[in-house]
């Protein structure tokens, strides 16, 4: 059989949009028809694809036509383009985290997106989460801290990203004067991105043997604000070198445990089988996060 393209759009749409309606409005259609063109999609494919809740998301079998929808599309603009046809600029959706984003990744990935002619979608979370969307069909390649790809799919290291644990000097002196303890760090308070970042906590657990919530900390997910609100002493926590070298050495932050640091390894996670210009896209980003970051050292 064949898949139908306006019932394909309809579903990758509504993927994409969270919501029928959302969809109706862009294709001037009620949102009765575009859930029966859903609904005509999933008969001809004998299997639900879309839970429609708010926001809609794929079933388990709607993932994986999520993932090769994606996919024969850019596929698609590249056949086109080859063919000196102008199909429009090729998007391409990608997961990345957060720390990634805010420092070293869009001076290196700029010029490349450029040169392939690519717009680029990014979908953010932490590094332990990053997998997950890569597996949900929602990206069609990303950065994650897991090494091992899922089916299908390959796993270039990129390198290390290494934290240190700071602080304004007048935090360190009002709450560190006598230097990192496990007492004094059950009454400081820790600046947390999300309540998925698991890095203070693994942290403090791993040096200081205080289980989470044993401390006080602040919630800030946006990497600036979160840098700056250590800046003004709301709180400490780990950052990235790449995002606290300057601030270091102009003395704005001090490092609170200069023996001890945290260090993450990034992985680029891909399908085998991918267009051209996505494939020569993660090539040439590998290739330049080697040159700006750590070397991901034997386990």
């Amino acid at each position: 059989m064949k898949l139908d393209p306006r019932r394909s759009s309809a579903f990758l749409a509504a993927v994409d949009a969270g919501s029928l309606e959302l969809v109706a409005t862009r294709l001037n259609i009620t949102p009765s028809a575009v859930s029966q063109r859903i609904s005509a999609l999933e008969q001809d494919l004998g299997t639900p694809l879309l839970v429609r809740s708010r926001p809609c998301r794929p079933t388990v079998p709607g993932t994986r036509l999520l993932q090769y929808l994606r996919r024969s599309s850019l596929l698609e603009s590249e056949f086109l383009a080859g063919m000196g046809m102008d199909s429009g600029p090729a998007r391409v959706t990608l997961a990345v985290t957060n720390d990634t984003l805010a420092t070293w990744l869009l001076p290196v990935l700029a010029p490349i997106l450029e040169r392939e002619g690519l717009l680029v979608e990014f979908i953010l979370d932490d590094q332990g989460h990053t997998f997950a969307l890569l597996e949900a069909g929602q990206a069609l390649a990303g950065i994650s801290g897991e090494p091992e790809p899922m089916h299908g799919c390959s796993a270039s290291a990129l390198g290390v990203m290494r934290y240190r644990l700071v602080a304004s000097p007048a935090f360190r002196q009002r709450w560190f004067a006598d230097g990192v303890s496990r007492e004094a760090a059950r009454h400081a308070p820790v600046m947390v991105f999300n309540r998925k970042d698991a890095l203070q906590a693994s942290f403090l657990l791993r040096h200081f043997d205080l289980p989470e919530g044993a401390y006080p900390f602040h919630y800030v997910p946006a990497s600036d604000p979160y840098v700056n609100a250590i800046r003004y002493g709301l709180g400490y926590g780990l950052l990235p070198l790449e995002q606290c070298a300057r601030l270091l050495a102009s003395g704005e932050l001090v490092d609170l445990t200069p023996q001890l640091h945290v260090d993450v390894p990034l992985y680029w996670h891909a399908w085998r089988i991918q267009p051209p210009r996505l494939e020569r896209m993660g090539a040439a980003l590998v290739k330049a996060a080697h040159a700006v970051l750590l070397p991901i050292g034997p386990a």
